[in-house]
């Protein structure tokens, strides 16, 4: 049976380095008022800004990350081509790991990990205490109705 889609993400630009290194440009403070030094910078690097936003979801560089009833898998380019993936009972906790420069962009990296070991990693996710909830509650969610099911085969076979 094929996996149901619940949500569909892309990574902000701050998952690349170019995008985390404008991001540290931006939050530099120096000058008076709204003429900082970061917001010189980020006005005057929009073409490059740009650049790195559409390099994000090019055709065929592109990827995205889906949450679907099995796990969260991370998709390439136009034909959807699943890179990597990682299934609800394969992980305890997500942490949130912010990089230098990803503040900016209010972007993080999702690090799945269970023992403590890293499993998986989504690199630059937009508003990643939101998403890393949608994560947990779905886990629980499946969890929870494998439990469900678990229960009701054991009780119809015990009858």
């Amino acid at each position: 049976m094929a996996s149901q889609k619940i949500m569909t993400v892309w990574p902000s630009i701050a998952a690349f380095r170019l995008g985390r290194f404008l991001g540290k440009m931006y939050t530099l403070k120096h000058g008076y008022s709204i003429l900082t030094a970061g917001n010189i910078l980020a006005l005057s690097s929009i073409p490059l800004a740009i650049f790195a936003y559409f390099w994000r979801v090019f055709p065929f560089v592109g990827r995205r990350y889906q949450l679907t009833d099995r796990g969260v898998t991370v998709l390439r380019g136009l034909q959807s081509v699943e890179r990597a993936s990682i299934f609800w009972n394969d992980f305890e906790v997500i942490e949130i790991r912010e990089h230098p420069g990803q503040k900016w962009f209010d972007a993080a990296d999702l690090v799945f990990l269970r023992d403590g070991q890293e499993k998986f990693l989504l690199a630059g996710v937009s508003r990643p205490a939101v998403f890393r909830e949608i994560c947990l509650k779905t886990k629980r969610a499946f969890e929870s109705t494998a439990l469900v099911v678990s229960q009701l085969k054991n009780n119809g076979t015990t009858q």
